[in-house]
């Protein structure tokens, strides 16, 4: 048994409304470019306001790759100490006491990576075992909790960190007028979230978080797709990284992933009728509508990956834990069922399986 004691969500100071963007963007196309186009995405796109590492207006002014990256790797190692302070402070634990932590990035590279830059700062110990993820894209963070959850299966005496930094941000190309690029940017947002979980034997192991009453793991299901590889990941050159996202990715939830969750759920004697707490990442709208469509749930199911959205933007691997972390917030009452379900490269699908 894992149980999560806390989740800790933190975002840059910059945030703004969906219009501010979108104006901004537009002007950055290239003389003759669709700018009708990028302003219905925009539009679509449910997204109200979001957080940016930078301010607006220096998105004019980015370099190339190196010149990015060098500006992730110091803004998410602050923001991601951040998060993990948070998270340590809510589940009333010491930084020294971690045995694993769990980074998952998908918005740019480094070596050291996040989790062994901040290591000395938060105080986590020498001997600390790392893992860190890189190319599971949004559905690192789910994927995240099921790595934790394998070690703490092996060590059930042990506490394991889990932390998601994404600036989705610093990876869009504000001149690239294809269409993937145009969604994405109408779409993802930036932040930071962490995750302390233990093990079942932990002397802890009954404990609740002091911010939130959080669940226990009870499975987990990881999942490729052959055959679509191609349609969602990045394509990587001297320009940095660059959005591949094929337009028959709603259809793919609805054929594959909603069949995916129910063979899941039924291996545990349960419908999707009978999960109380939707983890869905907010991929956008369009997927949101295909998995609520093929699965038959009500509006208020996937409510929390709209206001998600709404009010943040796709967050890439951090947005389960951010809907996590409000789930655990409103408390579902003890016996409620929780699904996590996110989507990634390789066309792939990770899904955790919660009870409270």
């Amino acid at each position: 048994m894992t149980r999560v004691l806390a989740v800790s969500t933190v975002f840059p100071p910059h945030r703004y409304r969906q219009q501010e963007i979108t104006d901004v963007l537009a002007s950055c196309l290239p003389s003759g470019a669709d700018g009708a186009l990028l302003r219905r995405l925009h539009g679509a796109a449910q997204v109200e306001t979001r957080h940016l590492a930078l301010p607006l207006d220096r998105y004019r002014e980015l370099g190339g790759f190196g010149h990015t990256n060098r500006l992730f790797v110091e803004l998410a190692v602050g923001l991601g100490a951040e998060a993990v302070q948070r998270a340590l402070e809510e589940a009333g634990v010491r930084a020294e006491e971690i045995d694993l932590v769990v980074s998952t990035t998908v918005t740019g590279i480094a070596a050291p990576s996040l989790e062994a830059r901040l290591a000395e700062h938060v105080g986590l110990r020498p001997d600390v075992k790392r893992v860190p993820l890189f190319g599971l894209g949004c559905s690192g963070g789910a994927a995240g909790l099921a790595r934790v959850h394998d070690f703490l299966t092996g060590r059930p005496g042990g506490t394991a960190l889990l932390l998601s930094t994404e600036l989705c941000s610093l990876t869009l190309q504000p001149a690239d007028t294809s269409p993937a690029n145009l969604v994405a940017g109408s779409l993802f947002g930036d932040g930071a979230a962490a995750l302390v979980a233990i093990g079942g034997e932990h002397h802890n192991a009954t404990a609740r978080g002091a911010g939130s009453s959080g669940p226990v793991v009870v499975a987990t299901r990881s999942r490729l797709y052959p055959g679509t590889s191609h349609l969602l990941g990045w394509d990587v050159g001297d320009w940095g990284f660059r959005m591949v996202l094929g337009r028959e990715i709603p259809e793919l939830v609805r054929l594959h992933v909603a069949e995916e969750i129910e063979s899941f759920l039924a291996g545990h004697d349960l419908k999707p009728r009978d999960v109380a707490a939707w983890i869905c990442h907010p991929g956008g709208p369009r997927i949101l509508d295909a998995l609520a469509d093929e699965l038959g749930l009500p509006d208020t199911a996937l409510a929390p990956s709209r206001r998600a959205l709404a009010s943040t933007g796709n967050l890439s691997s951090a947005s389960v834990l951010q809907i996590l972390r409000d789930t655990c917030v409103e408390a579902p009452p003890t016996g409620a069922t929780g699904l996590m379900v996110a989507f990634g490269p390789g066309f792939s699908s990770e899904l955790v399986l919660l009870a409270w």
